[in-house]
């Protein structure tokens, strides 16, 4: 608890705001680093787990390729990346995205073949073509689930972006190895608490977009069946009654 409670102190002290290697430059850095990660991710995965959500083909493949990346150990990698690469943000950038690379793919072709055939098909014979289907009807319609993999591999990378201080003076992680380096405890707790407390907003944010990428038409097509389901019947001492309709 004593420790929780420095850690929370160094994050409220004012001399961690300001100057070189504050906490908001920190924070500046780390989303700068998740956020390129991410897009690097996203135009690798989202067309090839769309066409693969599309067409049904090559799924297995994408599978298998998708369970390697995550058997991968991210600090292992990092470690041979920089060995190769050395000092910098590159061998981090790299092996983030092969770490975000596997939700993103789910996401994009789990959304996509969430889409009822029977829409599809209406679609084809209404005369769309192929890109139509995708841009106008599947993507739409699965974007709920691709959102959800964008969002499970956002919380990945910043996480994980922690790491991209073991290489390169960037991100929260700085906080997190410097406090460790020299035993300062509250600095590397604070570190911590603050790439918690990212993680929340970022999830947060993206829970609320989950939402708000629903189509009105299926929102709406859920609110009537809601209110359309017949009541249930209760039993109460022996004797069944419905919900909502007085004895």
């Amino acid at each position: 608890m004593n420790l929780l409670l420095d850690g929370i102190a160094w994050i409220l002290d004012p001399a961690n705001w300001t100057g070189v290697g504050s906490i908001p430059e920190r924070i500046a850095q780390h989303l700068a680093i998740s956020a390129t990660v991410l897009v690097i991710s996203a135009l690798i995965a989202l067309p090839i787990g769309t066409l693969v959500g599309h067409t049904g083909r090559g799924k297995e493949l994408v599978v298998t390729v998708s369970g390697g990346l995550r058997a991968l150990p991210t600090l292992g990698l990092l470690t041979l990346l920089a060995l190769w690469l050395g000092i910098g943000l590159q061998a981090p950038i790299i092996a983030l995205v092969v770490l975000a690379l596997p939700p993103l793919l789910a996401g994009a072709y789990s959304g996509l073949e969430s889409v009822d055939r029977r829409t599809v098909d209406a679609a084809r014979a209404m005369g769309m073509r192929e890109g139509q289907i995708i841009g106008k009807v599947e993507v739409p319609l699965g974007m709920p689930i691709i959102v959800g993999g964008i969002r499970s591999a956002t919380l990945q990378i910043i996480a994980t972006a922690t790491l991209a201080a073991y290489i390169a003076d960037d991100g929260l992680g700085r906080f997190i190895f410097a406090g460790l380096k020299t035993r300062d405890y509250a600095e590397m707790l604070g570190g911590s608490i603050l790439v918690i407390l990212l993680a929340l907003a970022i999830d947060g944010l993206f829970a609320i977009i989950q939402r708000l990428v629903v189509p009105a038409g299926v929102r709406a097509t859920r609110t009537r069946e809601l209110r359309s389901r017949p009541p249930r019947p209760r039993a109460v001492v022996g004797r069944p009654i419905t919900e909502g309709n007085p004895e």
